[in-house]
């Protein structure tokens, strides 16, 4: 009981942190709240003796492929991937050269931001995207005088629906399909369907919800892109076309995938570095690209671990197994409501343990739970959290009940169709 006390009361000072204190102040140093608290609440649960540091050690030691510190790992050297193409300017450069092209009217440009939004989402991550596009869209729509909602929302849904397409889209994803060895192939084959009718649906949705909003001419704006540097351009799409490639046929070359990403990171950061000093280039690429990556991530992840590993000594993800069955309908309706409450990181953690000897298919739908919550409210995770903050700094109105709003509208639908296309596997 006392381990269970502890848990709640983490949970419900993270999503009062999420809402009214996101981050916090320390002298000069901002930090953000949610990992500081999910931190306090493991330390709790050590020190109370509700979890052995036995157990805690043996799982964070381990070589199986749900240990937490792997999983970060591979997500982290993505990302530093992603971020990297970021810093040097090419989803701007790319952003900026389709909304050029496609100036003509707000229908081609709104299908053509979420059909761009889509296809990088899926080879880099939802996360990444979100944070470069939307300044982006708040500046464009701004200069053209066209309202940024539509565009702002349609960039929301995309990120979050085309991240389930491959296991690098989502942090989730890759938790979640770690812990039941899924391969990258086999995911794919998998996922491709879900995504595919969850982003038909979403954009039939949105254009119903937008088509008049859409309807005025917009002012013609233009701006001119910036030359981008065609060595470090090469060198970071390279990498990351290698190092998806690799991870592709990671299960039949016996190379764990965490290795893979990290080398690839590492090399990344070595060659860029030799490049800066012996062009005596003054962009600060790499030193961005590294303070950019999601540290915080790291005692996040753990600390909720830690509390998932205490509920599950105690006896109470047992019950939460058999009140769910072997149903996959059931594990992605209540992922879905579970990561709202919690955010879908804490979800994946906790629905890791719950899935063990459920079939392949209710991992499924845990994974396209975990995406599509992101867009139904704030707190369905850290994207939009984060996205909601960006807004502000924009001067962008969207309460937490008009996302809400618009998150039910578009996402039990998208959930439902998604989950649906299960059935066929």
């Amino acid at each position: 009981m006392l381990s269970l006390i502890i848990v709640l009361a983490t949970i419900i000072l993270l999503i009062l942190s999420i809402l009214f204190f996101p981050t916090i102040k320390i002298g000069k140093i901002k930090v953000d709240s949610y990992w500081v608290i999910a931190l306090i609440g493991a330390i709790i649960l050590i020190a109370s003796r509700s979890l052995s540091l036995d157990t805690i050690k043996d799982t964070f030691m381990s070589n199986s492929s749900i240990n937490p510190i792997k999983i970060l790992i591979l997500f982290i050297s993505m990302t530093i991937l992603s971020i990297f193409l970021d810093e040097i300017g090419l989803f701007k450069y790319i952003a900026l050269k389709s909304a050029n092209y496609l100036k003509s009217s707000q229908i081609k440009l709104f299908l053509g931001f979420y059909l761009l939004i889509s296809i990088l989402t899926v080879f880099t991550s939802n996360d990444i995207i979100i944070l470069t596009f939307t300044p982006f869209i708040c500046y464009y729509c701004k200069n053209a005088n066209i309202k940024p909602t539509p565009y702002l929302i349609s960039e929301f849904v995309a990120a979050n629906t085309w991240s389930m397409f491959l296991m690098i889209g989502n942090p989730t994803n890759i938790y979640l399909a770690s812990a039941f060895n899924i391969n990258f192939v086999d995911y794919i084959k998998n996922m491709a369907l879900p995504t595919l009718v969850g982003s038909i649906v979403s954009l039939i949705i949105l254009l119903l919800i937008f088509y008049k909003s859409l309807k005025p001419k917009m002012q013609i704006y233009e701006e001119k892109t910036k030359p981008l540097n065609k060595f470090l351009l090469t060198i970071g799409l390279l990498h990351l076309i290698l190092c998806i490639i690799l991870i592709a046929i990671s299960s039949y070359i016996h190379f764990e995938m965490w290795l893979i990403t990290l080398c690839f990171a590492t090399s990344l950061i070595l060659i860029s570095l030799i490049y800066v000093i012996v062009t005596k280039n003054k962009d600060r690429y790499i030193i961005k690209t590294l303070k950019r990556a999601p540290y915080s991530l790291i005692p996040f992840v753990l600390s909720m671990f830690i509390l998932v590993l205490a509920l599950s000594q105690n006896g109470y993800l047992t019950k939460l197994q058999t009140l769910l069955k072997d149903n996959f309908m059931y594990y992605g309706l209540s992922g879905a409501l579970i990561a709202n409450l919690i955010n879908n990181i804490p979800m994946s953690v906790l629905y890791s343990q719950v899935l063990e000897g459920m079939s392949l298919t209710s991992v499924y739908a845990s994974i396209i739970a975990s995406n599509i919550a992101a867009f139904i409210t704030p707190l369905g995770a850290l994207a939009g959290i984060m996205w909601m903050n960006l807004l502000k700094t924009y001067d962008i109105k969207m309460t937490f009940l008009n996302f809400v709003k618009y998150g039910i509208i578009i996402g039990i639908p998208t959930l439902l169709a998604s989950l649906s296309m299960l059935f066929f596997i």
